[in-house]
């Protein structure tokens, strides 16, 4: 499947997946999307961009300081995929996409404060995790994860003040 994913796109669609996975690059996109919501948004701007931020924090601990320093796995093979951006991607372990986790945690963690502007980012976080498996980055299975993962850090940057106080006050 990776090997269908990464030789299936058209050029234009190519070129849109590496220009937003780009601007996703070290969280840029995410961080400048919290700015444009906490300058322009109100209290639920802020709110909202303070939660997607914060999920997406989780989500890079548990996906880049976990589980990629417990699972060391291969990049797919070079051979797989026919164009030169194979040569960019990291050398870091393949599970899971941090990019990816980083991208669903921000969105995901949005959306309960601000639907709109959730709903705004759902595009370019699926283009980052369509991306991640076109390029040669990542497996499938290494998008499906990291996609969890930020699900995941979401719900638990949303419920944590909850459980905290319900279980250890």
């Amino acid at each position: 499947m990776t090997k269908r994913i990464a030789a299936g796109a058209p050029p234009g669609l190519h070129r849109a997946l590496s220009t937003v996975e780009e601007a996703a690059e070290s969280s840029k996109l995410w961080c400048a999307a919290a700015a444009v919501m906490a300058c322009t948004g109100g209290r639920r701007g802020r709110t909202a961009a303070m939660a997607g931020l914060a999920s997406l924090a989780a989500a890079q601990l548990i996906s880049n300081g976990v589980c990629k320093q417990l699972v060391e796995r291969p990049r797919p093979p070079k051979e797989w995929i026919p164009h030169d951006e194979v040569e960019d991607r990291p050398d870091s372990s393949s599970f899971p996409s941090g990019h990816t986790a980083a991208a669903v945690a921000f969105t995901a963690g949005i959306i309960p404060t601000w639907p709109l502007a959730g709903a705004l980012c759902t595009v370019p976080a699926a283009m980052v995790a369509v991306e991640r498996v076109q390029s040669g980055a990542h497996y499938p299975s290494d998008v499906t994860v990291g996609a969890a993962i930020g699900l995941t850090s979401a719900w638990l940057v949303r419920r944590a003040p909850r459980l905290i106080l319900r279980h250890w006050l």
